[in-house]
């Protein structure tokens, strides 16, 4: 993997929308994220052509993304949102300006498609801290998810990951369960309702380390399903798999079949670990119980381990992580070195 620079207060930050372009549609939020990008990290923000278009082609896309990257005065490279178009134009990037100006790029959900491709490319990335859902986050944002961000931005070297105490998966509002929504720009002042953390479900008998591949579980099942070019099985060898869930909510049914892909692509026989974020259980069409989400929570990390341990019955599997559609959240060093000691518990990545 290539060694990127860091980052220092004044620099510039590109502000991209590979997939949806939510700036478009809610541009109060736009902005929120963009003011906290500056009062708290010291970055300056540059948006491109296609950040606020809502009918961007892939092509547009795409030239902002070789824009940006190419730029020398571009020290990063931060994503407005997710969404669900990446499979459909990846292909057609072409590698050589990423590989000649390697720059942080933080991003997840949908955007585990282009961590994918640089990660192919010896590019490592963030798979994490997304303009809108971290940065931009109603009432304030998380200092647990502020300390990781800043890390991986600023900081160098190997920092332990620690599990959160409380955790955010819906959109209450703290107190008179209010629903949150972009659509008023009134409740961006609003803080959501926070749970206790069950912490993190540890399984296995082995250590284990290697750089972390992944990142949303229904977008590696585009990969597979569609044959997009993804780590051979020798550099497997030298992976843990980092896999999260999105605001569907996928049934563990589905997330098991997804996860026998991987076993039978012959994968997770050589992976060195599995990394599992907290489940999202709550979303506006799906607004679960307390209860019903430990139940979904607790049904997803069954199957996942259920399924792991029909190929490979030692290596750790960790559940229940701060990374993805989760916050507080760590933008997880994509293509970085993590080491999981299972005797001690704990978790290290390499910023």
């Amino acid at each position: 993997m290539k060694k990127l620079s860091k980052l220092k207060k004044g620099d510039k930050v590109a502000i991209l929308s590979p997939s949806f372009a939510a700036p478009g549609v809610w541009p109060h939020v736009y902005k929120l994220g963009l003011d906290r990008l500056q009062s708290i990290f010291g970055l300056v923000p540059v948006e491109y052509p296609a950040t606020a278009k809502l009918d961007a082609t892939w092509k547009e896309k795409v030239a902002d993304l070789e824009a940006a990257f190419a730029d020398p005065d571009i020290k990063a490279v931060i994503t407005t949102l997710g969404g669900d178009v990446q499979v459909t134009y990846v292909k057609h990037i072409k590698p050589e300006v990423f590989v000649n100006n390697p720059k942080p790029f933080f991003g997840f959900s949908d955007n585990s498609h282009l961590c994918n491709f640089l990660f192919l490319n010896s590019i490592p990335s963030f798979y994490g801290a997304a303009l809108f859902t971290q940065f931009a986050k109603q009432g304030a944002m998380d200092e647990y998810t502020i300390e990781y961000i800043k890390r991986a931005l600023f900081d160098e070297g190997e920092f332990e990951l620690v599990p959160s105490e409380k955790y955010n998966d819906s959109s209450l509002s703290d107190g008179d369960q209010t629903l949150i929504n972009w659509n008023d720009p009134e409740s961006l002042s609003m803080h959501k309702e926070y749970e206790v953390s069950d912490g993190w479900f540890w399984d296995g008998e082995e250590e284990g380390e290697g750089l972390l591949w992944g990142g949303c579980l229904e977008s590696v099942d585009e990969m597979l399903r569609h044959g997009v070019a993804i780590p051979t099985l020798e550099q497997f060898e030298d992976i843990v798999l980092m896999i999260e869930t999105s605001e569907e909510i996928p049934t563990a049914n589905y997330v098991g079949r997804v996860f026998r892909a991987l076993g039978e692509r012959g994968i997770i026989a050589r992976v060195k670990g599995v990394l599992v974020g907290r489940p999202k259980a709550w979303e506006f069409d799906k607004p679960q119980s307390v209860t019903e989400k430990a139940e979904y929570r607790a049904r997803q990390r069954e199957v996942i381990l259920q399924t792991v341990r029909q190929y490979n019955g030692k290596i750790p599997v960790v559940q229940n992580l701060n990374f993805g559609h989760t916050d507080p959240q760590v933008p997880m060093p994509y293509g970085g070195q993590v080491s999981i000691k299972v005797s001690k518990q704990k978790i290290f990545a390499r910023f």
